[in-house]
């Protein structure tokens, strides 16, 4: 726990001198000689997932983990990947025709969807709303389908970005994370997870979509209504959370890869299998891993917030 607490020293060294400047004590609530941020040695309390981690946001260096290097199945934490990958080609503003056979595909294992409807037309930009937001499995084909060219092609950007990242615990067998062919073939690791959390977020566009609550997308020539809204509680619930995705399917269990921004400092963590049937399980695993590590930082920043 020491080097954990110099790691993420380092990460609010600034703060920390500021801190100091205006009178506070050094030493934190323990009154220990060997930094101001006293984690608990046990780790955050409470943690129902079966793997987590905890990093921070800019360098991505892991602070606390369970089971930080086993791969699991990590369901629609794929679509960080998927959009990764469309960010990444560019031409956001490009029409994508809905595939009838995206319906097929979500039916097939009861994926979520986006509401999308067979031949509509939506911009790149918009169907990654639907892919980020609600989880549209719908939208992951449709964009798969236009980017790859084709499913296969897009799968193999997808496994090609993991392996120029360095994400050697993680493979992707399709766009959405749904269990195809099998419930483990989709599968990564925390530690992989929040390196790539780190990567996307600094994706000013993916950045901004994940940040959103609700997305509207009003009738067009080619395309009905849309109204969108994010399956992430923690968005909703956490004072500075900022994204990014959850994920859920029996496999997998109930995940959540999220980061927040507090005092000024961005943490990026993740849970996997938190629950077989409930998001909130997920979503207080998080809180909890996030609070044993902000609390000794707002106790020593109490205007923070």
């Amino acid at each position: 726990m020491r080097t954990f607490a110099r790691v993420l020293h380092a990460v609010v060294a600034g703060v920390v001198v500021v801190t100091i400047g205006h009178g506070v004590a050094a030493a934190g609530p323990t009154g220990s000689a060997d930094g101001l941020l006293p984690w608990s040695a046990t780790g955050p309390d409470g943690v129902q997932a079966a793997g987590a981690a905890l990093a921070d946001g800019i360098t991505g260096t892991v602070l606390w983990s369970r089971e930080a290097n086993t791969p699991v199945p990590i369901a629609s934490i794929a679509k960080v990947m998927t959009a990764v990958v469309v960010i990444a080609s560019g031409d956001l503003e490009r029409p994508v025709t809905v595939p009838a056979e995206a319906f097929a595909y979500c039916g097939k294992h009861g994926g979520s969807t986006a509401g999308l409807s067979a031949g509509e037309v939506l911009t790149a930009r918009q169907l990654l709303y639907g892919l980020l937001l609600p989880s549209g499995c719908d939208a992951a084909y449709a964009l798969a389908d236009s980017y790859g060219p084709g499913q296969e092609g897009f799968l193999r950007r997808m496994n090609e970005t993991a392996a120029l990242m360095g994400l050697a615990g993680t493979h992707f067998s399709d766009p959405s994370g749904l269990p195809d062919p099998t419930d483990y073939s989709t599968y990564s690791t925390p530690a992989n997870l929040v390196a790539l959390g780190v990567r996307a977020m600094n994706l000013p566009v993916f950045r901004e979509i994940v940040a959103a609550r609700d997305y509207f997308v009003p009738a067009g020539p080619g395309n009905r209504e849309h109204a969108w809204a994010t399956t992430n509680r923690l968005l909703r619930e956490y004072p500075g959370a900022i994204g990014i995705k959850t994920g859920n399917t029996d496999a997998a269990g109930h995940c959540l890869l999220f980061e927040t921004v507090r005092a000024g400092i961005p943490l990026i963590g993740v849970v996997l299998h938190s629950s077989d049937h409930s998001s909130i399980v997920a979503k207080d695993d998080a809180e909890r891993i996030l609070n044993w590590a902000y609390d000794p930082i707002l106790r020593v920043l109490p205007a923070a917030g």
